[in-house]
């Protein structure tokens, strides 16, 4: 087991590392379009089209997917938060549960974890914040297969210019038939358009604030009822915590 001093040393380093790294996902997640993608490929009408004008399909692949944006946050966090604890469990003074909906989450945490869990969870809650939702313009379904939202497809016709003679004035004896060239938009296919998403839904983001509410809620109510040096063994908190959060899969 190591010493108190040993882990004091250490956690620095890897609260430093930690917040560089998750700094570097907050500013990802304020760039909604990495989390969007479509694919369209075009179906021309007439055979000769096919033969004379083909149009390579037209992609943009979703760079940032929110689960997986949220899981990086929570191994990032995790290990943070799980060198805290090994320092405030061995500091051994007041402690108390954090109990969500009747049942002791965390029991037993120190006090001094408690202030900076609360701090943590607080940044927490406005990372979810910042994460953007799926267009509540679109009406969206879930692709296992590909981990994304997707839409339902829909058709935008494609039109090309074509020149047209019109007779401004018809032939007579005595003069040709005035004509002239003007050109005409004329349906030559369609766009079948599929828009991919890796946002969440308003619905889980309202969701998962509330979690994140009751969670700071929860340890601000433990370390107000909280009394109470070779290394004490600690829980892995990080697991409880984003656990509770984003599901025991997400983790």
């Amino acid at each position: 087991m190591s010493k108190l001093n040993q882990i004091i040393a250490i956690e620095k380093g890897i609260k430093s590392r930690v917040c560089k790294e998750v700094s570097k996902m907050h500013n990802l997640i304020q760039k909604p379009e990495l989390f969007n993608g479509m694919a369209k490929v075009y179906q021309p009408i007439d055979e000769e089209d096919i033969q004379s004008e083909s149009l390579p399909p037209e992609s943009k692949k979703v760079q940032l997917i929110a689960t997986e944006v949220l899981n990086d946050l929570a191994k990032e966090k995790s290990e943070y938060y799980d060198v805290t604890a090994r320092k405030d469990w061995t500091n051994n003074v007041a402690k108390a549960d954090v109990v969500v909906d009747g049942e002791i989450l965390i029991a037993d945490a120190p006090v001094t974890y408690l202030l900076t869990l609360e701090k943590e969870l607080v940044d927490v809650r406005t990372f979810i914040e910042h994460l953007p939702i799926l267009d509540t313009s679109e009406d969206w379904h879930f692709d296992i297969s590909s981990g994304l939202s997707k839409t339902k497809e829909t058709q935008t016709h494609r039109t090309k210019k074509k020149a047209k003679a019109i007779v401004l004035h018809p032939p007579t004896k005595e003069h040709p038939a005035q004509t002239q060239l003007v050109s005409e938009d004329i349906l030559v296919g369609y766009w079948n358009t599929v828009k991919h998403s890796g946002a969440i839904s308003r619905k889980d983001k309202v969701q998962l604030l509330e979690k994140a509410e009751t969670l700071v809620n929860a340890v601000k109510e433990a370390r107000e009822a909280a009394n109470d040096v070779e290394e004490i063994r600690a829980p892995k908190i990080g697991q409880t915590i984003f656990g509770y959060l984003f599901g025991s899969e997400q983790i």
